[in-house]
């Protein structure tokens, strides 16, 4: 009641490998307009925490692929000499041993270096050379020919980091995928939100709002396939279980061997599809288990569920001569 960002970074912090939980408590700060930032090498903590502007940060203990001791490194050289400047910089001041090419790697796809000012493609592409520029360095510390405490030694001066132009920013779909694989989620925006408006006509319900189906009652939902894993039936059939995520959670669902046989080529990770099927308790996790009835592609639901298509043509400035062929 009184201090809900706190109550929701300590919710997330206790849960941070429970990637389908994660899911679940960020759309509940989203409904009561708690907002949650990426992660960031400056200002994250281990667990999830809250920030000055009360907005819950991404901890670095959720991101996949940073363990434990790359956290404690990363931590302990911020609190000993402050921020980090930029990805030379925090290169030259973490453990190298323990903050690998593979975490350097997920902190940029996750988020947590975009407070560096360049976009992430940028951070990929200069990270091999700030890699190998902090190595001889250190090597040239150990071996005296260097004091780099003594003088502040800049990416800048050595020219070793190429500018952000140099190289060409990754598309939302490439920039979501990389914070879905390494936060198992997507944090800044989501594949699915430029089709909701019109998903909206098309489905019964959001995931979150499922509930066991009346008898009867066909419940249509929308989202992306996160997962699927086939198996035989005793007939010797194949039958699939998929994992179906919109913004508001995720559903497993049960497609049989007739189904699965008729829709196997739409059934692909990351395609996203509607579903229309039938919900009961699952007495075994608590939750629903849904049955597919029927599975469509989004090009296949608008041909079915769309009653008309109006066109708004605007025609103040003229039209094209080839207007017409192109309308058809």
């Amino acid at each position: 009641a009184h201090y809900p960002a706190e109550f929701m970074a300590a919710v997330l912090s206790s849960d941070m490998a429970n990637t389908d939980k994660i899911v679940l408590m960020i759309e509940d700060c989203r409904h009561i307009n708690l907002k949650v930032v990426s992660p960031n090498v400056n200002v994250s903590e281990y667990k999830f925490s809250v920030d000055e502007k009360n907005r819950i940060v991404y901890g670095l203990g959720a991101i996949k692929g940073v363990g434990e001791g790359a956290i404690e490194s990363l931590i302990a050289a911020r609190t000993t000499a402050g921020e980090f400047k930029d990805l030379f910089d925090l290169c030259l001041r973490v453990d190298l041993r323990k903050v690998t090419h593979r975490v350097f790697e997920a902190l940029i796809y996750a988020g947590a270096l975009d407070t560096f000012g360049l976009h992430r493609a940028a951070l990929i592409g200069n990270l091999d050379a700030a890699i190998q520029a902090a190595t001889k360095l250190h090597k040239d510390l150990a071996l005296g020919q260097t004091d780099i405490f003594g003088d502040a030694i800049s990416a800048d001066d050595l020219g070793i980091m190429l500018p952000a132009q140099a190289f060409a920013e990754f598309s939302d779909q490439m920039r979501l995928a990389g914070e879905k694989s390494t936060l198992g989620l997507y944090l800044t925006g989501h594949p699915l939100i430029q089709y909701e408006a019109e998903l909206a006509k098309i489905i019964t319900h959001k995931i979150i709002n499922l509930r066991p189906s009346a008898k009867h009652e066909k419940q249509l939902i929308a989202g992306f396939i996160t997962a699927i894993r086939t198996m035989q039936t005793k007939r010797g059939d194949r039958m699939a279980f998929l994992t179906l995520e919109d913004r508001t959670g995720r559903q497993e669902i049960a497609v049989f061997a007739d189904l699965y046989n008729e829709t196997r080529e739409q059934l692909k990770k990351d395609n996203l599809i509607i579903v229309q099927g039938e919900t009961k308790p699952d007495e075994y996790s608590g939750g629903l288990k849904m049955r597919a009835l029927k599975i469509m592609d989004l090009a296949t639901a608008r041909a079915t569920y769309a009653k008309k298509i109006i066109l708004q043509i605007d025609a103040t400035q003229g039209l094209a001569d080839d207007f017409v062929a192109m309308l058809k």
